[in-house]
């Protein structure tokens, strides 16, 4: 679904003034209920984001973790079974999974004769069980069930989200009966930055002719256009040619892919076009 700019500022205006739970969505689909819930969980996301970003650095000065810990020890003593963690995180407005990776952090600091390397750090977030004290293991695990932002268990949704959109994707253009390359096939002949598909035959899709495809199962917004035009569409454009065809579960149009050539459709509208071969070789890199 395409969303207008003034659509987009009205739900991102929104979501200023509301904590990231599960409760907030819910009130957020009734408030705009034309919109998917896929379109406002992407949105809310992106901008729940955008402010853990703004305000990352205070959350990690010496003072403030020291604070954080004392605080999480004081509540266990008083209630271990407590969401102490998680009522923290939501009461100093951080995600409750980097709230648990740092109490985590400082815990193993204390604890262990070593500084815990990153790869231990994960490894427990994702399995809490590793964590060697069993009321801080239930309070990290209530964090990361509890957030619908950030933390292992979110990664894994993301994961199997956007692996769904290239299966999605890839039965449309087998149904569409288009000829194209996936990435497997293409870092095979020594690519090592591709798009998800390549179009062997070049196909015109509401008047734009599209060459490759990148599918993205996120909100197509303006501060995601840039990072994406910067860190991935660039490199295509220079080694498959120009215009794209990006998926995605919603999008505003008026953004930075609109000034360079490069084109953003939902799948929907893929699906729905006819999408004409055209008869041009296709370049080879």
């Amino acid at each position: 679904m395409i969303l207008t700019k003034a659509q987009y500022d009205e739900i991102a205006q929104c979501l200023v003034s509301v904590p990231p739970t599960r409760q907030s969505l819910r009130k957020l689909k009734q408030r705009f209920p034309s919109q998917s819930q896929a379109t406002l969980l992407s949105i809310f996301s992106q901008e729940y984001q955008k402010h853990i970003k703004r305000t990352h650095a205070k959350h990690h000065t010496s003072e403030a973790i020291e604070s954080y810990y004392q605080r999480y020890l004081n509540g266990v003593r008083k209630n271990g079974a407590a969401p102490v963690l998680l009522e923290l995180a939501n009461e100093v407005d951080y995600a409750p999974s980097l709230m648990a990776r740092i109490i985590l952090e400082r815990f193993l600091q204390k604890h262990e004769e070593a500084p815990p390397s990153k790869s231990v750090i994960n490894s427990m977030l994702r399995d809490p069980s590793q964590i060697p004290d069993g009321v801080l293991a239930n309070q990290v695990y209530q964090c990361i069930v509890n957030d619908c932002c950030y933390g292992p268990l979110v990664d894994c949704i993301k994961h199997a989200i956007g692996h769904e959109h290239e299966v999605l994707l890839r039965d449309l253009l087998l149904e569409k009966n288009l000829s194209f390359l996936d990435e497997d096939q293409l870092r095979a002949r020594g690519y090592d930055k591709t798009p998800d598909f390549i179009l062997q035959v070049p196909v015109a899709v509401e008047g734009h002719i599209i060459h490759w495809i990148e599918s993205k199962a996120s909100f197509g917004d303006e501060c995601s256009h840039h990072a994406y035009l910067h860190d991935q569409f660039w490199s295509y454009w220079n080694s498959f040619f120009f215009s794209t065809l990006r998926e995605t579960p919603g999008l505003h149009r008026g953004s930075s892919s609109q000034h360079c050539s490069m084109e953003t459709f939902s799948r929907e509208q893929v699906g729905k076009s006819k999408c004409l071969p055209l008869s041009l070789p296709f370049i080879q890199g």
